[in-house]
């Protein structure tokens, strides 16, 4: 029998693998259900290779052009993540959310009680929202694995073992800026922060794998989604980028995770619940593991690594504040409105301010508690209210 599927954000990075995936092993799949937010072409063309019969239009104005351009009578067209009851008559077996910003957090709540197995690749619904997905996970008894390559070679490494984890070490390569002199980083052009060595990403990741922020939010997620403490949690740089993830078990057992820089890698893992389907990669040389060349981190250059040790160990709406504050600041400087340093220090002198400190004691009990406050973030941002 096929497995039944849904892609929330098929046609960003994440979905288009996902896709390719499927497309390479189409008898083993039904896809039910794809969506976008306004690239509607892409999305038709995707449905209709794939024969899929249900496909949702978030933005307004590509919702309305799609339904006068067409392709397929077949396809039913929505334009709310609200339909899920209309689309879904019964439980499917595998759902990937891959909407990037907190945009995607309602509609992977909302998916949840659809899904026997659920693929997390929205980092900031993890981030913020956690509490609230881990409710409907139990409550609806629904298997989660997460995407992020760093976070699914921890799940792999840790499934199916019954000793604790005593430590966890994600790596980073350092992104374009691990060799260059911290005197020059007043100088650094937006076409330098968009170039990482190893992983081919969006403007936004790439930006904030090059500040480092981007592996500041895999700690939150981490400590999140494996329950464990900040002081258990800990960044080396490796520049080759071939260990994603090191654990430490309390019985001395070290795992040390290395895969070839594909996220097809990890997507496949999740689609197959982690059972082994050949995939063609890149062969890793393996001498070059004679020499990982890990090393901490210069927290001189990279001052948000610092955030971490302030971070508080329950969920909290802070975690709210630093995505959206980051997401602003990011979005200014891709505007050529900041420098690249501006990100570091706006950002730090932002989420030091105490009417935002607050929201260290205070938990996000519904989901409109996250969209109110980031909005308020990102007002008060575009405001310069800082």
């Amino acid at each position: 029998m096929k497995k039944t599927i849904a892609i929330l954000g098929s046609t960003g990075s994440i979905g288009k693998n996902l896709i390719k995936l499927v497309e390479k092993n189409f008898n083993d799949f039904k896809v039910e259900l794809l969506s976008t937010n306004k690239n509607y072409k892409n999305l038709f063309k995707q449905a209709i290779k794939l024969n899929v019969k249900n496909i949702i239009i978030n933005d307004n104005n590509s919702y309305k052009l799609a339904l006068r351009n067409k392709l397929n009578k077949n396809i039913k067209i929505y334009n709310s993540f609200d339909n899920f009851n209309k689309i879904f008559n019964k439980k499917i077996d595998y759902t990937m959310s891959s909407i990037t910003g907190l945009d995607g957090l309602k509609p992977t709540l909302d998916i949840i009680k659809h899904t026997k197995t659920i693929a997390i690749a929205n980092k900031e619904s993890i981030i913020c929202g956690w509490n609230l997905i881990l409710k409907e996970i139990k409550k609806h008894k629904v298997n989660f694995i997460p995407v992020d390559s760093e976070h699914f070679s921890i799940w792999y490494a840790t499934r199916n073992i019954k000793s604790s984890i005593d430590k966890i070490i994600l790596t980073a390569s350092g992104g374009p800026f691990f060799d260059l002199p911290l005197s020059k980083f007043k100088y650094i052009k937006l076409s330098q922060a968009l170039k990482h060595p190893n992983w081919t990403m969006g403007k936004k990741i790439s930006v904030d794998s090059a500040t480092m922020m981007n592996k500041v939010f895999e700690i939150i997620e981490a400590k999140k989604i494996f329950d464990i403490k900040y002081k258990d949690l800990s960044i080396l740089i490796h520049p080759k980028s071939y260990i994603h993830a090191i654990v430490k078990f309390s019985d001395g057992i070290i795992k040390l995770i290395a895969h070839d820089t594909d996220m097809k890698i990890p997507i496949q893992g999740t689609l197959y619940g982690g059972f082994s389907k050949k995939l063609k990669t890149k062969k890793i040389d393996i001498t070059k593991l004679n020499n990982l060349n890990l090393c901490n981190v210069n927290k001189e250059k990279f001052p948000f690594v610092n955030i971490i040790k302030n971070m508080p160990e329950k969920t909290s709406l802070y975690e709210t504040v630093l995505v959206s504050a980051n997401d602003e600041y990011v979005k200014q400087y891709l505007n050529n409105s900041i420098k690249f340093t501006d990100i570091h220090s706006n950002l730090l002198k932002f989420i030091k301010k105490k009417k935002f400190n607050k929201y260290k004691r205070i938990s996000p009990k519904k989901i409109k508690n996250i969209i109110k406050l980031n909005n308020y973030v990102c007002m008060k941002i575009s405001l310069k209210g800082i």
